[in-house]
């Protein structure tokens, strides 16, 4: 490792260092049918990342003490839940219009020149800015004109200095906003005030050179049905739960991890199941009862299922198999218990 950090300090230093190519590769977007791309460096490109996190340890005090308070994506000491917090709290204090937005592509459609602009009037340093922009015309397949690639240990950092200056503009003129990297909601008191921010994003939008997605940009009343969705969340009358799509997501994994052909004891899955459902249950605790309880019932119905199938019963956990395997009997095992957690956690809170 020394010495492969030596020869990587010299290259840098005898200006002889060029990123490698990266990978493009397409995920899909959850709850669309879009397919989001990232950069994924290949094996011999270690030391781009090794670079890219140094670049960003020099360059993020620089420009995170600037940063606008209700920016909370990939900063120190901020995080998904803060952003949470502050949406519920304006929510509680009169805030139920909401300016749902959504950058079409943000990562793939920074323009490159603007960006380096924002990051020259606090840098000076030809050759940070050169690695910059070595880092941002990186080759993926082809060489992008404008984007920088997500997944990139610097990307975070990059897409927050573009959108600093969106952020300046709202607090200006007194809107609410609330932002993780490129997915922000406004706030607003009155659906005319709504439509003022969202006339205020979208002339911001177009000349930075960027796009509001034409169909997920749009304004909520929070209070009627319908609400809107925010890091994972589902806000609406008062209430949040997580989203349709996390919730799928995660009954995924609950499903991959009880099916009838997994070869594990019994009490073996339910190890693997209390892996699972703390770290899941951390970030949505704060979602309605409803959700664990229905939670909670669909995964003792997918174990019953799967002792039925032990037993030669074919089907779903059902009628009888609730007497033969009563909650009493999972909870004896050990299995994790979201509504006990989640009364738990009230309980804490309201001390």
């Amino acid at each position: 490792m020394e010495a492969n950090l030596e020869k990587l300090s010299r290259s840098l230093q005898g200006g002889s260092y060029r990123p490698q190519a990266i990978r493009r590769v397409w995920i899909p977007k959850a709850g669309s049918k879009e397919r989001r791309p990232l950069g994924i460096p290949i094996p011999q490109a270690r030391d781009d990342r090794v670079v890219q996190a140094a670049v960003r340890a020099v360059l993020e005090p620089i420009f995170e003490r600037d940063f606008a308070a209700q920016s909370y994506g990939f900063g120190p000491n901020q995080g998904c839940k803060d952003a949470l917090r502050r949406v519920d709290t304006l929510m509680k204090e009169g805030h139920p219009w909401v300016v749902d937005a959504d950058l079409k592509s943000y990562f793939d459609t920074i323009p490159h020149a603007g960006l380096l602009d924002r990051v020259r009037v606090k840098v000076a340093d030809g050759r940070d800015l050169a690695l910059l922009q070595a880092f941002l015309t990186q080759q993926v397949m082809e060489t992008p004109e404008e984007g920088t690639p997500q997944g990139a240990v610097i990307s975070p950092l990059l897409s927050n200095i573009y959108l600093h200056p969106l952020d300046q503009r709202l607090a200006a003129g007194g809107f609410e906003m609330v932002r993780y990297a490129d997915d922000f909601v406004v706030l607003c008191r009155s659906e005319a005030e709504a439509r003022l921010a969202l006339e205020q994003v979208q002339a911001w939008t177009a000349t930075a050179g960027l796009r509001s997605h034409p169909t997920k940009t749009r304004i909520v009343d929070a209070t009627q049905p319908g609400g809107f969705d925010f890091l994972g969340y589902h806000f609406e009358r008062g209430y949040r739960w997580p989203r349709t799509q996390s919730l799928k997501k995660f009954k995924d994994v609950l499903r991959a991890q009880t099916r009838s052909t997994n070869g594990q004891s019994l009490q073996a899955m339910v190890t693997d199941l209390n892996q699972t459902l703390p770290g899941w249950f951390a970030y949505f605790q704060h979602s309605h009862h409803f959700t664990f309880t229905a939670l909670d019932k669909w995964l003792r119905m997918r174990l019953r299922s799967l002792l039925r199938f032990r037993h030669g019963r074919p089907g779903r956990g059902r009628g009888a198999d609730h007497h033969r395997w009563p909650n009493a009997f999972f909870a004896a095992l050990g299995l994790f218990s979201l509504p006990a957690a989640h009364t738990l956690a009230c309980q804490s809170s309201r001390r």
